[in-house]
């Protein structure tokens, strides 16, 4: 081979040297998955009252002529506090927040109306879907949801009868559900807030089952017609992952792997087993506050959102720094006294994920 020969030659492979490390970068970025996120959350927002005195409900504490003086001022405040939390929820992952949220404890829709059109939530534009239950403290669920991402089908709200013996009151919470489409999803969402453990844990008991055996019904009824179907089962619960309610009414499990397709995975119990929680009482942590989802979320190789991870959102600010309550939730009221904290439950929240195709 001649000298200008082998010139040629290596400088062909010089060009086509430079030529692979001038394109590598962009083929491993190609190659990279992307991924758009959603949020979805549920949060207690602690007696959630206005100020005005409903007749039909027992709401008298809850007027500034009341126990707890509440004033608009307070009012005001509390709309603040809830706001500043609601509106933080999720932007790490997804600037433009929360999806879709439960909440429970809330009076009426004009509390949610005054909620949402926040300042730090006015621009989000959420909708609300909201029942008025015949609860005898007048609290309720409800779905707020951004019309970005989520638009309603259908909604009910489906009676909790409770059996006798179990509560002082025939009335609990009703079950909210709605059938919607998320982002291409059409999926079913139901919000609880099951019975309470007043009057002791065992007791009460047989409500919660009750509030679960709602759920689990019309769980069965939808699935008759598609088994990958997509549920949410969200709330407070007033019990906790490990719980028969949730265990074996629901039949909710707890690692991926044992969940048959119809079936819920529940993604709060290891961090349960944890320690981790959304209430504490007596130093001790519950987590009331679940996200279950079914089977249908967990296939991660499908065109539709699938379930990433399950978060509790406990910023510092919202913690308890003095007193009897260090280290909980900050609450709003320590008896009849306004500690103008924001809840006594941390939010919880999941991600879920879908695959962005390379064009």
């Amino acid at each position: 081979m001649t000298i200008v020969s082998l010139v040629n030659l290596f400088s062909t492979m010089k060009m086509h040297l430079l030529i692979l490390i001038f394109f590598l970068p962009f083929c491993i970025s190609a190659q990279k998955q992307q991924y758009k996120p959603l949020i979805v959350a549920f949060y207690n927002l602690e007696n959630f009252y206005d100020t005005i005195n409903n007749p039909n409900i027992n709401d008298e504490d809850f007027l500034p002529t009341g126990a707890k003086n509440y004033t608009g001022e307070i009012y005001s405040d509390k709309i603040n506090h809830l706001a500043t939390v609601i509106s933080q929820i999720g932007t790490d992952i997804n600037p433009q927040g929360i999806a879709l949220i439960g909440v429970a404890e809330i009076e009426n829709d004009t509390v949610l109306n005054d909620l949402i059109h926040h300042p730090l939530l006015n621009k989000r534009n959420y909708g609300i879907v909201h029942y008025d239950s015949r609860d005898a403290r007048g609290i309720d669920v409800a779905l707020l949801y951004n019309p970005k991402y989520f638009s309603v089908l259908e909604s009910k709200k489906i009676f909790v009868n409770l059996p006798r013996g179990t509560k002082n009151s025939y009335f609990t919470r009703d079950v909210l559900w709605v059938k919607g489409v998320l982002d291409g999803d059409t999926i079913h969402v139901f919000v609880n807030h099951w019975p309470s453990r007043v009057g002791g844990e065992e007791r009460s008991a047989p409500g919660r089952t009750a509030a679960a055996m709602v759920d689990k019904k019309m769980i069965d009824s939808i699935e008759k017609n598609n088994i990958n179907v997509k549920i949410i089962v969200m709330g407070d619960l007033n019990d906790d992952p490990i719980s028969p309610s949730v265990v074996k009414v629901l039949g909710a499990k707890g690692k991926i792997k044992d969940v048959q397709p119809g079936g819920l995975f529940n993604p709060w119990m290891d961090l349960y087993r944890k320690g981790n929680g959304t209430l504490a009482y007596q130093d001790a942590w519950g987590l009331f506050d679940q996200i279950i989802i079914s089977a249908a979320w967990l296939d991660k190789n499908q065109q539709g959102y699938f379930y990433f991870q399950p978060h509790i959102f406990n910023k510092e600010f919202m913690i308890e720094n003095v007193g009897k309550y260090k280290g909980y939730p900050m609450r709003t009221w320590d008896g009849n006294v306004y500690r103008g904290g924001y809840s006594d439950h941390f939010p919880t929240y999941i991600i879920l994920l879908k695959s962005i195709q390379s064009k």
